[in-house]
């Protein structure tokens, strides 16, 4: 009788660890930086320190456009008025490097270009050219 199920668990050995494989897959396509993985980053950008969050978004930004899934929290960083220019700035920097695919960030981006912080407004100005191929305020 275990002589008949042995085929049996050989498939299904075989086929967990086909699977296994498969999600080590998945997870080494996570572009990273220092060791670390994007959505180790992403995390980061909700840390209470803003040393961390700044680290973050040039961690962020050093992936170009294979951090696109980082840019739902990139944005929302970039609309928390509370957050620290220290952050702000960064976060406009990845979104820059991130380029076209992060499309979704230019509303956020316009308005930071009103950023009463010089540096945050140049920066967004910089970001939205890098995203769109166009100076969106080409008169000044």
């Amino acid at each position: 009788m275990i002589h008949r199920s042995l085929p049996g668990a050989m498939a299904l050995l075989a086929l967990l660890a086909a699977r296994g494989e498969a999600q080590n897959s998945l997870k080494s396509r996570e572009p990273s930086f220092d060791g670390r993985s994007l959505s180790s980053w992403v995390k980061d950008l909700d840390a209470l320190a803003p040393s961390t969050r700044n680290a973050a978004a040039y961690a962020i930004s050093s992936m170009g456009a294979a951090a696109k899934p980082a840019v739902p929290a990139l944005i929302h960083v970039l609309e928390d008025q509370d957050a620290p220019a220290t952050v702000r700035y960064p976060v406009c920097v990845a979104l820059r490097e991130i380029g076209p695919a992060a499309k979704e960030a230019v509303p956020a981006l316009t308005e930071a270009m009103d950023d009463r912080n010089d540096d945050i407004a140049s920066m967004a100005r910089q970001a939205l050219r890098a995203i769109t191929g166009e100076d969106p305020r080409p008169s000044e």
